[in-house]
């Protein structure tokens, strides 16, 4: 089912943005207004859709600058839940905690949906759906979130907003777990990365079809968009192996990825815009710190070289 079509919206190209640059982090320092106007002119005329993770300080200067600036955007604004049970199979340092700090989890969380929710009322004509989470129901999450919480959050977000609900996961847990939640949800959104399941470039776009297909075809009465979905430039070896990633494949995926999900009328969101140093471990070339289609300095990879020149080209 497609989504551009149910929404009523234009098809166009979808990115996740988040706009922290070296120096800081989220509940730290924050992107000023200038930074964040600086990026979103970089990012006008190459994209529609914009996915922000959480309803804080970045989410309401972005809102702020798309509003005073006119800019033509739209936004998925979406929920951060943090962990409100434990997660003993989270394979690294995370996902077991106190239970005065799920207690303080499960207040942030309420919070936050709060937030959600007033900042969808109060920017209805940027904001076109909304995410009560990202990632919190997978097996490996050091933020686990139980389906029956997820689920409330869900049906507290769609009384209170007119714009559409999903939750943002791993293509998994929809095909094993998330049942309850799809009925709910008025559309799914699925993650999917080939790279951090070992697979090679050539192999990239097939793994991606095969991810969304299983989906799509299991829930044939919702509509399924890809809501993360990105290659990375650099790897210490944690979890990637460094051959497979560098700015060439990442072009490759790029291109790939769009083509198909244009021909199919496909809402995908690649992941991301920028590199974002404050993520994962110290380590430089940590994997996590490698998505941005953007440098951390805001100098364009291949990807989004290629792009900026076929806009140009085309003028």
């Amino acid at each position: 089912m497609n989504l551009f079509k149910k929404l009523g919206i234009k098809p166009g190209r979808a990115i996740c943005y988040s706009g922290f640059r070296k120096g800081q982090n989220p509940g730290g320092v924050y992107p000023s207004y200038d930074e964040i106007k600086e990026d979103l002119l970089i990012l006008q005329g190459h994209w529609k859709y914009l996915r922000l993770f959480d309803c804080d300080q970045h989410a309401e200067t972005v809102l702020e600058v798309i509003s005073k600036e006119k800019l033509d955007f739209q936004l998925m604004l979406s929920a951060y839940i943090t962990a409100e049970m434990n997660n003993f199979n989270c394979p690294w340092n995370g996902g077991v905690y106190s239970e005065e700090r799920l207690e303080i989890n499960r207040v942030h969380n309420q919070n936050s949906i709060n937030r959600l929710i007033e900042l969808a009322n109060q920017y209805p004509e940027i904001v076109f759906s909304l995410s009560v989470g990202n990632e919190a129901c997978v097996e490996w999450t050091d933020h686990y979130v139980p389906q029956s919480k997820v689920l409330d959050y869900v049906k507290q977000v769609k009384s209170q907003t007119r714009q559409p609900v999903t939750f943002c996961e791993n293509y998994v847990p929809w095909l094993v777990k998330l049942d309850k939640l799809a009925e709910e949800v008025d559309f799914i959104s699925i993650h999917t990365y080939p790279v951090w399941e070992y697979k090679h470039i050539s192999e990239s776009l097939d793994y991606t079809k095969e991810n969304y297909d299983s989906v799509a075809k299991k829930y044939p009465n919702k509509p399924v968009i890809i809501t993360e979905a990105g290659w990375a430039t650099n790897s210490n070896g944690r979890g990637i192996n460094p051959e497979n990633v560098n700015e060439e494949y990442q072009n490759v995926y790029f291109q790939n990825l769009m083509q198909w999900a244009e021909k199919e009328n496909i809402l995908t969101f690649f992941f991301e815009a920028f590199d974002e140093y404050w993520k994962g471990s110290p380590e430089p070339l940590e994997p996590e710190k490698h998505w941005g289609l953007f440098k951390i300095d805001r100098t364009p990879k291949l990807a989004a070289r290629q792009l900026i020149r076929q806009k140009t080209k085309n003028k």
